[in-house]
């Protein structure tokens, strides 16, 4: 199955403003790109408070749109967010997660 991909350049530094403003702002485009697509939702590096809301998406967007894979990453780096994707092209069983590049 092909991979979509939706990418988000900039978040609020903090998690609760983040989450919210990818909520609002972010979900129903990834969803539209995502069609019947596996989707990897490429998000900015963030510090570690934001974890729990990214976990939260990629789990429940992964729930919602199954069989269709979903997955989150974030990355900064480009050489090691192509690295992420491209894993995830080939991992089919891999869904619901959120993957993040150490910088």
């Amino acid at each position: 199955m092909a991979q979509a991909l939706y990418h988000v350049a900039d978040l609020p530094k903090s998690a609760l403003e983040a989450s919210a403003e990818f909520y609002v702002n972010h979900l129903e485009a990834a969803q539209a790109v995502m069609g019947e697509r596996d989707l990897v939702i490429v998000l900015p590096p963030a510090e570690y408070d934001h974890t729990d809301w990214r976990r939260g998406l990629a789990r429940d967007l992964a729930r919602d749109c199954a069989p269709s894979r979903v997955n989150v990453i974030g990355a900064g780096d480009e050489q090691q967010k192509e690295a992420l994707i491209e894993y995830l092209a080939g991992a089919m069983g891999v869904t619901g997660h959120y993957l993040q590049s150490h910088e």
